[in-house]
């Protein structure tokens, strides 16, 4: 039986809150804390950047070559002037000290395509005849002249045969380390094609998003490994890996059949051709994934490829550089040395106008 006064109590609940907007507020502040974190990641990588442009300054000169200027590092005296083309994605750092060495004999110039390096961001297609042409567009604007004994590797050889073959009256020779040859694409497509093959470096886009937002400079040495040797990869934070190189790595890439058009039954005369090839399949192949059959029969087509090379001349050499993979100028750099000082060597034997002499 109750009382009048427990008749006129009224129980007040509070109302429970939902657990529904308890979990949006867990989920909303995860989201905040996500966001907080990826901008102080671009902002640490904006500031990192804008440090690296003091700390690491362009060890040449930036020569302005048409709207844009290209970096150009010379070193050394005397004649013949020797060139330095770097492979696809590589700068003038690739070369290490191999500059230094030829510098001890002759005058010796490496360079950043455009996109590339401490150079700008290029304002032309990036096509081999472009490429030639803005190098020595460069190298005149500086007053160094010929002849030039131009040295390619793997891409970087397509644009140094390109140039030997536009400027032939100033070439005196051409050397090529492990130069990618020909419709080399082509051939070896098909078998790629039928191991299910996908090349593993990430897009343009993916790579500068990384860049950007301080994901590659914290985790170098995760996400550049197989992609950037471990010496270099200060260097490539630092300095290379920047938006205009991954737009110019691509566009290079998506134009290699415009350069190999140009570079069809090409003949350069009795103009000196040293190729230097490989001697080992190179780590990058093994690592492919591919069977051991395929491997194979992409080194048979590249080896193939390397020894038509010796046909664009009648005076050509191979020189097999038997410890080395594709980056002969890392494993064995002194063969490559040893290769241009001895080219000098003959050329300094004959006179420099029947040597320079090219047709095609």
């Amino acid at each position: 039986m109750t009382t009048p006064n427990e008749q006129n109590t009224k129980i007040i609940m509070k109302p429970r809150k939902p657990r529904k907007s308890r979990w949006i507020k867990i989920v909303l502040g995860v989201l905040a804390f996500m966001l907080i974190l990826v901008g102080a990641g671009f902002g640490y990588e904006w500031y990192a950047s804008k440090k690296a442009e003091a700390d690491y300054p362009p060890p040449g000169k930036l020569v302005d070559v048409g709207g844009f200027r290209l970096h150009i590092l010379k070193k050394g005296t005397g004649s013949p002037t020797i060139l330095l083309e770097a492979a696809s994605g590589e700068t003038s750092q690739s070369w290490r000290k191999i500059p230094d060495e030829i510098a001890k004999f002759a005058t010796v110039v490496s360079y950043d395509r455009g996109g590339f390096g401490w150079s700008d961001k290029a304002v032309t297609a990036r096509t081999g005849p472009n490429i030639a042409q803005e190098f020595h567009t460069a190298l005149k604007r500086e007053g160094i002249q010929g002849p030039y004994i131009i040295v390619g590797h793997s891409l970087g050889g397509m644009y140094a045969r390109l140039f030997a073959q536009e400027y032939q009256q100033e070439m005196a020779g051409l050397v090529l380390v492990d130069a990618k040859p020909v419709g080399d694409d082509l051939k070896t497509a098909p078998i790629l094609e039928q191991e299910h093959f996908q090349k593993p470096t990430p897009s343009s886009g993916i790579s500068k998003l990384l860049k950007q937002s301080g994901a590659m400079r914290l985790f170098k040495d995760i996400l550049l490994e197989g992609l950037v040797r471990k010496e270099d990869r200060d260097v490539f934070v630092n300095v290379i890996a920047q938006p205009k190189y991954f737009d110019a790595v691509d566009e290079e890439a998506k134009n290699i059949p415009i350069t190999e058009e140009r570079l069809k039954n090409q003949h350069l005369g009795k103009l000196p051709v040293r190729v230097i090839t490989r001697g080992q399949i190179p780590p990058e192949v093994k690592q492919m994934g591919l069977s051991p059959d395929a491997g194979r029969k992409i080194e048979e087509i590249w080896q193939a490829g390397q020894r038509d090379l010796l046909k664009i001349s009648e005076d050509s050499k191979m020189i097999v550089a038997k410890n080395s993979g594709h980056y002969i100028i890392h494993d064995e750099p002194g063969v490559v040395v040893d290769v241009i000082g001895q080219l000098v060597k003959e050329l300094s034997q004959k006179p420099l106008s029947t040597s320079s002499t090219a047709h095609r």
